[in-house]
């Protein structure tokens, strides 16, 4: 009886093996197709579908900051998109992040339509576009009409820094691997008040997993803030319907009441 046991045990595993290794299988060898060059061809308008922008860590879903949205405003639950869960945060920063929370609808750069940086252009709730040649490679969001040109040649240290930072690509196999520098310290990772320093240090990984999703990871590292590096990643989706293109969203003039009604002309009474 124990012989018959383990040899049905046996038999199951040899089942379960031969069922799953197709699968498996098939994701590993996936060949994308390719530029005349021979690098995988990422050109396409992508889109990332998770609640990243809300809060890089697991959080559920919140009542909105303005009462009067009522549930068309509430925030949606989600799950992490950080390795190991939570952002490693030196002690005095975490305090910050918290007051940051706190106090979002007058700090988060989003309110007023600042340009996003890296990585959070990637995972807004707004598709970009990549557009790829044998000789360039950009890419367009947009939100705020974002925008940033990928060197493919080492152009040394940054000169300035910007919202968008400076951008180095190189290819490792499949995978585009792009080093961002030069991040200006005012951009937030997400509207939880997730932040950083003028010494943020990016590097993202892409790489095509099929035809329509392409992978995403972005290890980021700051030692003014964080206590090691640390990486967040999530599948990016490629947009197919007819026509798929990216739209206007200058937001700078949905903000300007905001910023600046205190200064507009008053009509007389």
């Amino acid at each position: 009886m124990q012989r018959f046991v383990k040899a049905t045990m046996a038999a199951a595993a040899v089942a379960f093996v031969a069922y799953v290794t197709p699968v498996s299988a098939q994701t590993a060898a996936y060949k994308p197709a390719r530029l005349a060059n021979g690098h995988p061809n990422l050109n396409g308008v992508w889109q990332a579908m998770n609640t990243a922008n809300w809060d890089l860590e697991a959080h559920a879903a919140k009542q909105s900051l303005v009462l009067a949205m009522g549930a068309e405003g509430a925030e949606p639950g989600g799950l992490s998109v950080v390795e190991d869960g939570t952002i490693p945060y030196l002690p005095a920063a975490l305090e910050k992040k918290k007051q940051n929370a706190a106090k979002r609808m007058d700090l988060d750069p989003e309110v007023k339509c600042y340009l996003p940086g890296v990585p959070r252009a990637t995972y807004m709730p707004y598709p970009f576009q990549i557009f790829e040649s044998e000789k360039a490679m950009a890419i367009a969001y947009e939100y705020d009409g974002a925008f940033r040109n990928i060197y493919l040649k080492d152009p040394g240290p940054a000169p300035v820094d910007s919202w968008m930072g400076q951008s180095y690509g190189k290819w490792e196999g499949d995978t585009l691997v792009v080093d961002v520098t030069g991040l200006d310290e005012r951009t937030w990772l997400d509207r939880a008040g997730d932040y950083h320093s003028d010494a943020l240090h990016v590097v993202e990984r892409y790489t095509l997993r099929s035809a329509d999703v392409l992978w995403y990871e972005a290890t980021i590292e700051d030692p003014k803030v964080y206590s090691k590096p640390w990486k967040i990643s999530m599948p990016l989706y490629r947009h197919v319907e007819k026509n798929a293109q990216l739209l206007e969203f200058k937001c700078v003039e949905f903000v300007e009441d905001l910023m600046y009604g205190q200064f507009s002309k008053k009509p007389k009474e």
